[in-house]
């Protein structure tokens, strides 16, 4: 069997959009057989979102209102990268305080993960925050969240009831769990 090399080679690439959150390219490629194709996709600086577990055990979880998917929906405290030069844990430790008010004492890297890597070159890393302080929370101007305080046993049924669909949310939770299992 003839061995593959499994990359692919830009040949040309057009910018069709660029917008505060997200960019929208269009490239021409060399596939490995030596044909060309197109790959549409989306840019993205990266993110970052935070795992915060308050000393009780309660994880804190934001609850928004999303206009895409036209639910609100219950996710962990998250935001992207301002800029490329912008700094994935400086970036986590303020999403958490402006998001929740909560300011970690311990903020350790979890997981990075590519949420959609067939159109997105969007990376996400997550932390876990523990040890955490409150304070008053200060969400951007056009975020509107409702904080709330559950359980990790009743955060993982509502995933299995389907209350919970936010990938990054779940990719959390589930690492934690893999991360601190003995």
């Amino acid at each position: 069997m003839k061995k593959i090399k499994l990359l692919e080679k830009n040949l040309k690439s057009k910018k069709i959009f660029t917008g505060k959150a997200v960019g929208f390219n269009v490239d021409t490629i060399k596939l490995p057989n030596g044909k060309t194709a197109t790959r549409e996709y989306l840019t993205h600086p990266g993110a970052v979102a935070v795992l915060p577990i308050l000393k009780n055990g309660d994880i804190i979880f934001v609850k928004q209102y999303r206009y895409p998917v036209k639910e609100a929906t219950y996710e962990i405290p998250a935001g992207k990268l301002h800029s490329k030069k912008d700094n994935f844990l400086k970036r986590a430790i303020a999403e958490l305080k402006e998001e929740t008010g909560y300011r970690a004492k311990k903020l350790k890297h979890l997981i990075d993960f590519w949420p959609t890597p067939a159109f997105s070159n969007e990376l996400l890393k997550i932390y876990l925050a523990t040890d955490l302080k409150e304070g008053k929370s200060m969400p951007d101007e056009d975020e509107f969240l409702k904080i709330e305080f559950i359980p990790l046993n009743k955060a993982l049924k509502m995933i299995k009831t389907g209350k919970i669909k936010d990938s990054k949310t779940i990719i959390a939770l589930q690492a934690y769990i893999i991360k601190t299992v003995k």
